[in-house]
């Protein structure tokens, strides 16, 4: 059972957090997808000698081992250059390629920087959507979890004015489906509870503050009990998150991006983890950004990257035919 770890922006923190993987006793193979003469030069400016070896495919060897993905071009610690951009797409297409044939049994992936990507002139929107085009996946849903707290989104990286619109039927059906499966799948939780937030303040006030928690998501959330599913909701969202409330559930479903998880990253930041359901593959991620000031001053903190590496050997293990 390898896992997978792409080292992410090689002008971030990404390939200091590797290094950083490469120092703890994990029980399986980890193979970090990057430049190996970037994580060389970036040892020597952390000042450390992590034992890494050179990946060989069937080694099963406990430890960490590097799939070379040159850089296009050279990398400064902490400057942008767009010339590196198909060097980031290069490691997640050939994580995504091992997965998909079985050579991986999960994707780890430290943090890019989507604008880079764009400004190289190649349209990239996420990690998510990105797996899910490379995966043929129609349905991608992001999941961030900390501890037992998980927040699922019904959409993801859209204009605020644009989510009303993007929130339909067909839409809610497909989530709630997705969400239901793979809560079950890769948690293991039978039949899981599942609290589902209103778009509008108070969940709509019947339908004075907005038709769309009436309209819309009470009777997918209708269709959703009717197939057997623990649904409740429309629910306010600023009343859900209430301590009380959540040990009613397994798992909340925001509305939109930033409804649900600044919640969940006031919980848990630095040791939640990104999970990309809906997928053929495994996948999990951090829960920050880039941090480009941080890279090689050896301030940045591996916590997220190592809670989604064992989070990810979990999945895969639940995976694994008994």
């Amino acid at each position: 059972m390898t896992i997978a770890v792409t080292a992410g922006e090689p002008a971030g923190i990404g390939p200091d957090l590797c290094l950083a993987l490469a120092q703890l006793a994990l029980p399986c193979p980890i193979v970090i997808l990057g430049s190996f003469d970037l994580l060389a030069e970036r040892a020597r400016m952390l000042g450390i000698d992590p034992a890494i070896r050179v990946y060989q495919p069937g080694d099963q060897r406990p430890g960490v081992s590097v799939l070379d993905v040159p850089l296009a071009a050279p990398c400064v610690a902490g400057r942008l250059d767009p010339a590196n951009a198909r060097h980031v797409l290069a490691m997640l297409d050939r994580a995504i390629d091992g997965a998909l044939s079985k050579e991986f049994a999960a994707i780890v992936t430290a943090p890019v920087q989507k604008s880079v990507i764009n400004d190289a002139g190649v349209p990239f929107t996420g990690h998510t959507e990105y797996l899910a085009e490379r995966t043929r996946a129609k349905h991608p849903v992001m999941l961030l979890a900390a501890d037992n707290l998980r927040v699922a989104l019904a959409t993801t990286h859209l204009p605020l004015r644009a989510v009303s619109d993007a929130i339909s039927a067909s839409l809610l059906d497909t989530v709630l489906r997705v969400l239901n499966d793979d809560v079950r799948r890769l948690w293991g939780v039978s039949r899981p509870r599942i609290a589902v937030c209103g778009l509008n303040p108070h969940a709509g006030e019947s339908g004075h503050l907005g038709t769309e928690d009436r309209d819309v998501i009470a009777p997918a959330l209708a269709r959703a009990r009717a197939a057997g599913m623990l649904v409740d909701g429309p629910l306010p969202a600023d009343t859900v998150f209430v301590p009380r409330n959540l040990s009613n559930y397994d798992v909340v479903l925001a509305m939109y991006h930033d409804q649900g998880l600044p919640v969940l990253k006031h919980a848990g930041f630095g040791h939640a983890v990104n999970v990309t359901l809906g997928l053929p593959v495994i996948r999990t991620s951090v829960d920050h950004g880039t941090a480009l000031d941080l890279a090689g001053t050896g301030r940045a903190d591996a916590g997220s990257l190592e809670a989604a590496t064992r989070l990810a050997m979990d999945f895969a293990a639940r995976a694994r035919p008994a």
